[in-house]
């Protein structure tokens, strides 16, 4: 059997005294897109930041078979577990260009000149970005910020994206246009944990799914099962989910 990439393993995230994710176990392996689905609150973002090491975390957390427990944030990522944040966290005052060479900041510190590259190659992935690539990333649209954050990600030459919200805040067309993204980093060889409020754009896309309620795992499975499950379908794929993506899992 395949050594998973990421393997979580009875994780638990406190603030002070109050609980935000219990005892989840979950493991994402190598070229698959795995989601995490749930409400507003359940953990979800939680759970991403403790796996990248932003939050103290009780529990096993396993990356390319070496436990993360002693690694900094810097060294998560240095080895491809590269987070692209909920809000994005672009730096405003910066053109596109710098905020995508910023991603390759390790790589470029480590003597690795193959960036120039992986530019050349998220240009090609977001022809956007390249047409805006001298203009300021807080003169962006959402979908644009969106792309670049991703873009940035990809700087790193990820092992392992770790997608927070991809969709929130942006119009459906967008939404569509981001998940074929995402569907399209798998085929190119990118493994992916997704978080994510829109539960049917996140199933068609993945592989295998989770479901996060209350910090806790209530469902989980392969991603084409919990999108026929009825209580699945009931709470989240119900009249108020958005049809988004037709990219195909």
């Amino acid at each position: 059997m395949t050594t998973p990439l990421l393997e979580v393993r009875h994780l638990h995230v406190a603030y002070g005294k109050v609980g935000a994710v219990h005892d989840v176990s979950l493991s994402v392996q190598p070229g698959t897109i795995v989601s995490v689905i749930g409400p507003n609150g359940a953990g979800k973002t939680t759970l991403l930041g403790a796996i990248i090491g932003l939050l103290p975390a009780k529990g096993e957390i396993t990356y390319l078979g070496l436990s993360a427990a002693s690694m900094a944030v810097e060294q998560r990522v240095a080895r491809g577990l590269i987070l692209v944040p909920e809000r994005r966290e672009l730096f405003a005052d910066m053109s596109v260009a710098d905020n995508l060479e910023l991603g390759a900041f390790q790589r470029a510190i480590s003597g690795d000149r193959g960036w120039k590259a992986t530019l050349d190659e998220v240009y090609h992935r977001f022809p956007r970005l390249k047409e805006r690539r001298d203009q300021l990333a807080g003169t962006l649209s959402g979908g644009e910020r969106q792309m670049l954050a991703m873009g940035r990600a990809l700087m790193g030459k990820p092992k392992l994206l770790l997608l927070d919200e991809p969709s929130l805040g942006l119009a459906p067309l967008i939404v569509r246009e981001i998940f074929s993204i995402i569907s399209s980093l798998r085929m190119a060889g990118v493994s992916i944990l997704l978080v994510e409020q829109n539960a049917r754009a996140a199933l068609q896309v993945s592989d295998y799914g989770y479901v996060l309620e209350t910090g806790e795992l209530a469902l989980e499975g392969p991603s084409s099962d919990l999108a026929a499950n009825p209580r699945v379908s009931a709470t989240y794929l119900g009249k108020g989910a958005t049809a988004t993506t037709s990219a195909g899992r």
